[in-house]
């Protein structure tokens, strides 16, 4: 039987063909990469205005002049076009694309390597450069090598500390950096219905770090009643009966709270063996960790605390961050004197609000620790929240152990 990308893009694996994209995104970043390529076209052509989608979320608020006029000639080619826009504030593109936009089955492109996040609603999503985005944005259509699909095969259910996050590491590690360079990951077994679609999105956003096209869950039941929550009603996708050429079972059961250690995302080491590291910073959101579970669950550890080391939590939209407010999470965060961003992409690329200094050490619940990526010398760690949240009271590294 096809694979989910074989049967979205409608063709095998191997062959080159042209679609019409259903949902094409930029961010403040690329976004202006794009604009200046699509311009150079001439067409003078927006082929789907209603379909293309402007999210500004990498350096918002900007950071200087320079980006701040960069962003107001994009702000200005949005609204012109009628675009579907979010300014600042609004949240990372990702993650308002999975607030009842993403479809299954749907043909999704965003100028940003973490599109495959999208996956985990069943569809095929994937990032592009800004040439092919600007071509996107003047025809509606694109071309697709059909990748080869790689089988991870989940059973059981994550226990003790573990979480979604520890999953995704171990994953990386097990495949390596380059192990599913332009292939598809499914994530598929019995233990994928205990996964949560906050689970599934960290699962899928972490599936570039392999190398990998895209990574995707099937639609189930989870799916549907996520989608439905957005006022979207949509259909279950039935797993394939079949066998790929690669498989990797995990049970989710074995799987232990690890750490990515830098500069590298697919060397992990048990976080136990690097217990009391002191820390210099934690960082807790991106398109990776910043959804309502998230915050809730690093709130649920130090409520009634003090963290020991800065803290910097960054929702990661709006509506995330309204949530929390509602519920109390955003206050005992406050309360624990954790420091709070505007929904956004915050210091994860190392643009501003929480850059680090060198020969500091960051813990991240993020999904890259490359060096000097969030300030020159210094050296960035990954995480769950579960262990972030742990070391945030201790101000050191720190199994989650007991704590959640």
């Amino acid at each position: 039987m096809p694979s989910l990308s074989e049967r979205i893009l409608a063709g095998v694996a191997g062959e080159y063909v042209d679609r019409e994209v259903d949902r094409a995104y930029v961010h403040d970043g690329t976004g202006v990469l794009t604009y200046e390529t699509w311009r150079a076209l001439g067409t003078g052509e927006v082929a789907r205005p209603s379909r293309v989608y402007v999210l500004f979320d990498h350096i918002v608020p900007a950071n200087n002049s320079t980006t701040a006029d960069l962003q107001h000639e994009l702000r200005n080619f949005a609204l012109f076009h009628g675009l579907q826009f979010s300014d600042i504030g609004g949240g990372i593109c990702h993650q308002l694309m999975g607030e009842g936009i993403a479809l299954p089955g749907e043909i999704i492109a965003g100028a940003d390597s973490h599109t495959c996040t999208l996956g985990a609603f069943g569809a095929f999503a994937t990032g592009v450069g800004a040439t092919d985005m600007a071509a996107i944005v003047a025809s509606g259509m694109t071309w697709f090598r059909i990748p080869d699909t790689i089988g991870l095969i989940f059973s059981g259910t994550l226990s003790g500390g573990a979480e979604a996050k520890d999953l995704a590491l171990t994953y990386v590690a097990r495949l390596g950096m380059d192990g599913a360079t332009y292939r598809a990951l499914e994530f598929i077994g019995d233990g994928v219905s205990s996964l949560s679609m906050d689970s599934r999105l960290t699962i899928c956003n972490l599936s570039v770090e392999t190398g990998a096209k895209t990574g995707m869950f099937y639609a189930d039941q989870v799916t549907r009643e996520y989608l439905m929550a957005y006022g979207q009603e949509t259909a279950i996708q039935d797993p394939p009966d079949r066998t790929y050429n690669q498989e990797y079972p995990f049970d989710l059961g074995a799987i232990e709270p690890v750490i990515a250690v830098s500069p590298r995302v697919d060397t992990i080491r048990p976080v136990d063996e690097l217990a009391g590291i002191p820390l210099d910073q934690i960082f807790v959101g991106t398109c990776t960790n910043g959804r309502y579970e998230d915050l809730s669950r690093f709130a649920a550890v130090v409520r009634g605390k003090k963290v020991k080391v800065r803290t910097i939590i960054g929702p990661a939209s709006r509506s995330i961050m309204s949530k929390a407010a509602r519920t109390g999470v955003l206050s005992d965060l406050i309360a624990a004197g954790c420091t709070i961003l505007p929904p956004g992409c915050g210091p994860c690329l190392g643009a501003h609000m929480g850059v680090i200094g060198e020969g500091e050490i960051c813990l991240s619940t993020s999904n890259r620790n490359f060096r000097n990526r969030m300030g020159v010398g210094g050296e960035i760690y990954l995480s769950s929240v579960a262990t972030a949240a742990a070391s945030a009271i201790r101000g050191e590294i720190t199994s989650p152990g007991g704590m959640v």
